[in-house]
């Protein structure tokens, strides 16, 4: 039987445990017939930007002394004390948990993307996906606050990046309408098909990789 737990998660809080089952089902169906070893995993951000708010803080604060110097009679000291006063104000209000969870959407979708894809690649190194005996580890990785999908392989599967193209892009079809599921289980399963060719199974394959879907906050 599958195992469908999620990792530092409660699963009512983004798939639920059925859900999950769901998609641990389709990622041990999908593996029947291929070689690869598919990992899925959903993050509700691909990082905690906690570097955000003192950067923007910082800068606004910068912005601050410029006009009061123009336009008023202040002096220095006052200022440093206003430009002070705005930091921290920024700094508060930018850290609180409703503000933050909504930064990364506010942010140039360049920079989003390139956040998420490195987050992607990294997570595939670290938790083992290029360490199976074939080399045919495959991340389907999914960042909620970036609304953001990726499909992460290892050098023992041949396809080229175009081939993941129409998983992906159904994928983030399924995130835009609000079908994270169901999007996943149709990855996994666009994902098994693709594979059946590059990496057909093998015999003694054994199942290296859990198949639950893991989920971190």
């Amino acid at each position: 039987m599958p195992d469908v737990t999620p990792e530092s998660a409660n699963p009512t809080t983004i798939l639920s445990e059925a859900e999950c089952a769901r998609i641990a089902a389709a990622v041990a169906a999908a593996e029947r017939g291929t070689a690869g070893e598919i990992v899925v995993m959903v993050a509700a951000r691909s990082g905690a930007y906690r570097s955000l708010p003192p950067a923007l803080a910082l800068a606004g604060a910068l912005l601050v002394p410029w006009p009061l110097i123009l336009l008023t009679g202040l002096s220095a000291t006052r200022i440093f004390v206003v430009q002070l006063a705005v930091a921290l104000a920024l700094l508060l209000g930018l850290s609180a948990a409703p503000i933050l969870a909504r930064l990364p959407r506010a942010l140039p979708r360049a920079f989003r993307r390139a956040r998420a894809r490195a987050a992607a690649r990294h997570e595939f190194q670290s938790r083992g996906l290029s360490r199976t005996s074939g080399r045919t580890g495959v991340l389907i990785y999914v960042a909620l606050a970036e609304r953001y999908a990726d499909v992460v392989t290892d050098t023992g599967v041949g396809t080229a990046p175009e081939a993941w193209r129409p998983v992906l892009d159904d994928l983030v079809a399924a995130l835009r309408r609000d079908a994270l599921a169901e999007g996943l289980v149709r990855a996994v399963a666009g994902a098994g098909a693709i594979l059946a060719e590059a990496a057909p199974p093998r015999p003694g394959d054994a199942d290296e990789l859990p198949n639950r879907v893991i989920v971190t906050e």
